[in-house]
């Protein structure tokens, strides 16, 4: 499984993007907000965490991850 994930925090709130590709071209895509105020690092942390729980949930037993941080 490969993983593309990115947190970011601005003025206007802070927000995620995830995409998450399995091994049968099977693409996952997730984008949420944060209902809370959050630093760029607790944006990019909160994302980590959402990313692995989704790569659980599908089963996946080995994961890249791929992120600008």
């Amino acid at each position: 499984w490969n993983l593309y994930m990115d947190g970011a925090s601005n003025v206007k709130g802070s927000g995620a993007n995830i995409i998450l590709e399995g091994p049968d071209n099977t693409t996952l895509e997730q984008v949420f907000k944060l209902n809370f105020k959050a630093s760029n690092n607790q944006a990019k942390y909160e994302t980590l965490i959402a990313s692995l729980k989704l790569a659980k949930e599908v089963g996946a037993k080995k994961l890249r991850c791929y992120t600008d941080s």
